[in-house]
């Protein structure tokens, strides 16, 4: 694959810049120093302003839009449509301590990420496809390294969706944030027992999922996407057996 190899310490340092300008856009926002109806900084102006990049930007903007403060009009630019918070999401309730939650909410990503999938393929740009490549590399380097995958998973999944250029799927699995990759919240100690056979699989899955989107080939990103999706209720099941088995 193509595309410049992103460091796992890069990805973390994105994502801490992403938290911090959205929590400043969002005070600005709550506290009436931009009102409601006021467009936002264009995006160059906040790159220049923050001093971040253009992609900091739009992930922090994106946060903003999931909790229902900002929306992007079609060649206005952003605009404030609330000063509070809304009551969150329908899925902040979602127990996934509980095994039957779980695969639940593994059905209805299904539903929702295998067509993203397809859609990444036929639409993607190229900074797209270079970002789902450097977060997958990301997360190759801190699995080989023994370390916590699920934020890069998820930034992985994220990054998916954002090439379906539709902002739905994003703001769905925003809405989960990182419910969406429950391994570290099983209980347990399912965490502990996850092995090295375990992520090679999903490093296979993924690479599966990202040469179909670079191919621009749907149906086989539709495909690896389900299938990758599919392994992980039963992988789900198969670490909450060893949890409970490392108990006794």
């Amino acid at each position: 694959m193509a595309g410049k190899p992103a460091t796992a310490q890069g990805a973390g340092e994105r994502r801490s810049l992403v938290q911090s300008l959205a929590s400043q856009l969002r005070a600005s926002i709550l506290s009436g120093e931009v009102p409601v109806g006021v467009k936002l900084p264009s995006e160059a102006m906040l790159t220049a302003q923050h001093g971040v990049s253009r992609t900091v930007v739009r992930e922090a903007i994106s946060a903003l839009r999931s909790e229902g403060l900002v929306e992007a009009r079609q060649g206005a630019g952003v605009f404030v449509i609330a000063n509070t918070l809304s009551g969150g999401s329908a899925f902040d309730a979602v127990d996934l301590q509980k095994l039957s939650n779980l695969l639940e909410m593994m059905e209805f990503r299904i539903a929702i990420e295998v067509e993203a999938a397809g859609l990444a393929a036929a639409r993607r740009s190229p900074a797209q496809e270079a970002t789902i490549i450097e977060t997958l590399e990301a997360l190759d380097k801190v699995a080989a390294a023994g370390g916590e995958t699920g934020p890069l998973d998820f930034d992985f999944h994220l990054a998916v969706a954002r090439a379906t250029n539709n902002p739905r799927f994003e703001q769905f699995l925003e809405s989960l944030g990182g419910r969406a990759i429950p391994r570290a919240r099983l209980g347990g100690g399912a965490a502990a027992v996850v092995s090295g056979q375990y992520y090679a699989q999903l490093r296979t899955e993924h690479h599966s999922i990202a040469d179909a989107i670079s191919a621009g080939d749907e149906d086989g990103a539709r495909q690896a996407m389900r299938r990758h999706l599919t392994n992980g209720l039963r992988r789900y099941r198969a670490l909450r057996r060893k949890a409970a088995m490392s108990e006794h």
